[in-house]
């Protein structure tokens, strides 16, 4: 597996998309990549809930959940399920909560912060769109690549060097 240096990424691939500097690492991998899945829902982690109970297959599940500092859209119990399943990551723009926990998995995790509060379940939300967030559009199937330096968007997987 290539090494994920994102400055590296963004001299070798200038058209990258950068996403706005507003995330943080929560999880136990500094580094991860993979083909996004996407999820748009607000204060209602319900969808978030299901996607990670499917096979993974190494993708990233990037949510739009509004940027809301109300509420946690992602806890220990779902990060496990998306380790058990086969996902390399999840960027939550919104934010996660079980953060010691999340710290200890095999899972990339970049959030906006950590808020106690658990959220909603109404079943509300869409999957498989098209976001528009932090300076960035990201589509399904469009690749991620994360690093404690940033977040970057390629419409298509990199040849990325093997380190």
């Amino acid at each position: 597996m290539p090494t994920i240096i994102t400055p590296d990424i963004c001299d070798a691939f200038p058209g990258v998309q950068v996403v706005e500097p507003l995330f943080a690492n929560f999880g136990g991998m500094d580094a991860f990549h993979g083909a996004a899945r996407t999820i748009k829902c607000f204060e209602d982690n319900s969808l978030v809930k299901q996607a990670v109970a499917e096979a993974g297959n190494g993708a990233v599940l990037v949510v739009d959940a509004g940027g809301s500092p109300r509420c946690a859209m992602l806890g220990d119990m779902l990060a496990e399920q998306a380790v058990e399943n086969g996902w390399a990551g999840i960027v939550m723009y919104g934010c996660v909560r079980d953060v010691d926990v999340l710290a200890t998995l095999p899972l990339g995790v970049q959030a906006l912060g950590s808020h106690p509060r658990k959220s909603e379940k109404r079943g509300e939300g869409q999957r498989d769109i098209t976001l528009s967030f932090a300076g960035v559009t990201i589509s399904p199937d469009d690749w991620l690549y994360a690093d404690n330096n940033g977040i970057l968007i390629a419409d298509h997987e990199l040849a990325l060097d093997q380190r």
